[in-house]
């Protein structure tokens, strides 16, 4: 990504804790849960790639296309997934958004800064508004969480609600900081 170093650097590391914090969920025993957060892990490393700083380490042209194959395939995944429940369509957004970021980078791999001067287009400032949409949303649904009943007690890592929606949010800060740079 394009941009200070020292802000780059941070997002790789909330993203990769996330990332690693996801596959800690996938040892949840509610199935559900554990392809979410399958998903939310794949996300959170490839957001963490994607935000290491340009400044630091390009990565060669073939990486942008991988990574566009990645999750153009998880965003296939999510579709699938999505017809039978709304659950799935963020992770299909949000695959699309790592698909378009790859694609962009892809472009502006070997000419500096990219898009100066070019504005804004029409689909990173959709995502833009859907990102931050769904942050200040998430933000919200995690300051009241509520105890449940026997989750607590005996509840491991993968399989605190508070947590998981934590993990979300900080994703979804990333993403938007990761549109901002694009």
């Amino acid at each position: 990504m394009h941009g200070p170093v020292s802000s780059g650097w941070l997002l790789v590391a909330l993203c990769a804790a996330t990332g690693a914090y996801c596959l800690l969920r996938m040892r949840s025993r509610v199935v559900e849960q554990r392809r979410a957060a399958g998903g939310e892990a794949l996300m959170g490393f490839g957001m963490a790639v994607m935000a290491v700083p340009a400044a630091v380490f390009t990565p060669p042209g073939w990486v942008w296309t991988a990574l566009a194959v990645v999750f153009g395939g998880a965003g296939l995944h999510a579709l699938w997934a999505a017809r039978t429940g709304a659950g799935h369509l963020h992770h299909l957004i949000g695959a699309g958004a790592m698909v378009y970021m790859a694609v962009a980078m892809a472009g502006t791999a070997g000419h500096g800064h990219g898009h100066e001067g070019s504005g804004t287009p029409l689909l990173t400032g959709t995502l833009l508004l859907y990102f931050v949409a769904y942050v200040l949303v998430a933000g919200v649904r995690l300051v009241p969480v509520a105890a449940v009943p026997g989750v607590a007690e005996g509840a491991g890592w993968g399989d605190r609600p508070e947590l998981a929606r934590a993990c979300r949010l900080s994703m979804g800060i990333a993403m938007v900081a990761m549109l901002l740079a694009v």
